[in-house]
């Protein structure tokens, strides 16, 4: 069975090819910003060019995807109309009055109006109350109204989300029955399916999010799937969800929310795999790829996972795999501000027209340019040999962009790029570890993507850390989770009850009820129930409380007590206190797992060490005054046992991995490298 992984990124697109007996194949090719859809085809129409595979024979097409984030970011949705409850027409413009920037001179609205602006907003004569009981009647005229003004203004796509729907969702069901009659064309979300849980303002924002994005997903999906059947790919396309797990195309259009930072959740999958293989379970992992750096914890084995999450400066109540997202990448731009203090991205030149070592007409100082004028990466062996890079054009532009200006020698500018990026993100990672109440030092760093091999050991010099884990295929470690993912369903419902008057049996009919919807999804898969591993969660806080924490849900013994006692033990890691006072329930959620095992790791492959040593070449460090001779090895031909001491270098096809003195490594059995301390012992 050949599998296909494909991940997008900023700059490149990652593809992995797996088939049985056989060494992990992969590629990258330049993304394309315009359609992202077509660096895929064009890279699944080389693989028979390259490797000699027939598209026919793909059994397994499984993708991560940024279209749902550009969507947002760039802002390229449809206009969407909001159908509420009439009088609440502005709680979408009205917020929570939150400002991030307190200082800032001028103060710039946090809500996301442009989802739907004011003309698109209407009031529906209907009320629910808070136990479900229904207070007016819905007044369908009201409906058939709304939705004749909409679509005489263009609205492609409604969000429909009224008062304690998530209680009783009929009057938004009836509503959506109503539109799908009259105008079948349009794109519907409804809050009670979305995100059937209370305060109105959050799940108004991520129902008008899933609203917006939904023909953009839909058209980009659709455009894929007809381009693999036009190429002879006959699998069904799978794509990455942002809790970690991969769904269906078809469960993918019905909740597109669910796909924000895809490609991400991907990678912290493959590196919550690869430390499974090597005997880790506290991972801290940084996907650096051309554009931003991708920070995520794993501990004791599972990646932490949180209630919502940040797009584009947007609270989005979403489960997604907590990644702390920073501009600054390979691809990140360097520039001088107005009090001549020099900055490294959020900018970056991506792949068109990239960094100015590409040659293809950039003009800024990347880090990428300043990685060649440090020596670390070998122009002629960029990405495998297939993108050649012109140094000459690194030193011309930091010289003009950056040395010059500051007084400084490009080899110092270059190395104080490095320094400044790296200073971003080892506060990202203090970001997702420290704030969380975990100790990085306490952690491996597994870096991943095509620049994460390059600064791993500067970030864990500055964090303390000293053991760095790299994967057989870093480069690419986001494509390969995306064939290593589990299948994952999860459905969640409102369950507002005091902890210390839980009803067991209460809770376990509401559950019932979520595991129903979830075995329909599973179905739909073509899971067998016997292969679905369940688990339970409860958000819970304090009596009074406005945020909860999710806290996993045991069935067996003194379901109350456990639940209570597992709340205040996270509430203490992560505030650093725990009062014994009264909490709640506030959410119910079932999560349905299949698969996900991890992959054989390509140790079989016949590796000699006597040709892995390639020669020697100077390097420019932070603390050493001259550039020093670091020994430059072909990691592919490094045979399991293999040991090597810094300076070095590890070249790759799919990455580059810098090794300062003091630091050594060891190849383990899985194939993967651990880099330590010299004065530390692996483990």
């Amino acid at each position: 069975m050949i599998e296909i992984g494909v991940d997008i990124g900023g700059t490149f697109t990652d593809v992995v090819c797996r088939a049985p007996d056989q060494p992990l194949r992969v590629m990258k090719v330049p993304t394309t910003r315009s359609d992202p859809s077509r660096a895929v085809l064009k890279a699944v129409g080389q693989l028979s060019a390259e490797w000699g595979i027939a598209a026919s024979d793909v059994a397994r097409f499984v993708h991560g995807t940024t279209v749902a984030t550009n969507a947002v970011i760039e802002r390229r949705g449809p206009k969407t109309g909001l159908l509420t409850t009439a009088g609440f027409e502005d709680i979408l413009e009205i917020g929570r009055q939150i400002r991030h920037d307190l200082y800032a001179a001028v103060l710039h609205p946090e809500e996301p109006t442009y989802l739907a602006p004011g003309a698109l907003r209407h009031g529906i004569v209907e009320r629910i109350a808070e136990d479900g009981s229904v207070v007016e009647p819905l007044d369908e005229q009201s409906v058939r109204d709304a939705a004749a003004s909409l679509v005489a203004d263009g609205v492609e796509a409604i969000a429909i989300c009224y008062l304690f729907s998530f209680v009783n969702p009929d009057h938004e069901q009836r509503t959506a029955e109503i539109l799908r009659e009259a105008y079948p064309h349009l794109a519907l979300s409804l809050s009670s399916e979305v995100d059937p849980a209370f305060r109105e303002y959050e799940r108004t924002v991520v129902t008008a999010f899933d609203a917006y994005i939904k023909p953009v997903i839909d058209r980009y999906l659709t455009n894929l799937e007809d381009g693999l059947a036009h190429i002879g790919v006959s699998a069904p396309l799978q794509i990455m969800q942002a809790r970690g797990g991969i769904a269906s195309s078809k469960v993918a259009r019905q909740r597109p929310v669910r796909l924000f930072l895809s490609g991400p959740a991907a990678g912290v999958i493959g590196a919550q795999k690869v430390g499974q293989s090597a005997g880790l379970t506290d991972i801290i992992s940084v996907d650096i790829g051309g554009t931003s750096s991708d920070i995520a914890l794993i501990r004791a084995g599972q990646p932490l996972v949180r209630p919502d999450g940040h797009v584009a400066g947007y609270n989005i109540r979403v489960p997604m795999v907590d990644v702390n997202a920073i501009g600054a990448g390979g691809g990140s731009i360097a520039w001088i501000d107005a009090a001549g203090g020099l900055r490294v991205g959020p900018h970056s030149a991506g792949s068109e027209p990239g960094p100015a070592c590409y040659a293809r007409g950039g003009k800024d100082a990347t880090v990428t340019d300043a990685s060649i004028v440090l020596g670390y990466l070998d122009p002629e062996y960029f990405a495998g040999g297939t993108l050649r890079l012109d140094p000459d054009l690194s030193f011309k532009v930091i010289r003009e962009t950056i040395a010059e200006p500051l007084g400084l020698t490009v080899e110092h500018a270059a190395l104080g790029i490095h320094r400044v990026i790296n200073a971003q993100m080892t506060e990202g990672i203090r970001l997702v570890s420290i704030r969380q109440g975990y100790d990085p030092r306490e952690f491996a760093l597994l870096p991943l993507g095509g620049a994460g091999g390059i600064h791993a050991a500067a970030l864990a010099i500055e964090l303390g850390i000293t053991r760095i884990v790299i994967a057989q295929h870093p480069g690419v470690l986001s494509a390969t989770g995306l064939l290593s993912a589990a299948i994952e369903h999860e459905a969640s419902a409102a369950f507002a009850q005091p902890i210390a008057d839980l009803s067991v049996q209460g809770l376990r009919t509401v559950l019932g009820d979520l595991d129903i919807c979830c075995d329909t999804l599973m179905r739909s898969e073509q899971v067998r129930a016997e292969d679905v591993e369940v688990r339970y969660f409860a958000d819970v806080c304090y009596v009074g409380q406005s945020h909860y924490i999710e806290i996993p849900l045991a069935l067996e013994g003194d379901v109350a007590r456990s639940l209570y006692a597992g709340f205040r033990e996270a509430h203490d890691r992560i505030f650093g206190h725990a009062a014994v006072s009264p909490a709640q329930i506030v959410n119910l959620r079932a999560i349905h797992r299949a698969g996900g095992e991890t992959p054989p790791d390509d140790t079989a492959l016949a590796h000699n060490s006597a040709l892995a040593h390639k020669g020697y070449r100077h390097v420019i460090i932070q603390g050493h005054d001259e550039p020093i001779s670091a020994a430059i090895y072909d990691r592919q031909n490094l045979a399991t046992g293999a040991k090597i001491d810094g300076p070095a270098i590890l070249e790759q096809s799919d990455t580059t991995t810098l090794m300062p003195p003091g630091w050594s490594a060891e190849v383990l059995e899985n194939g993967s490298i651990l880099m330590f301390y010299s004065e530390s012992t692996p483990t």
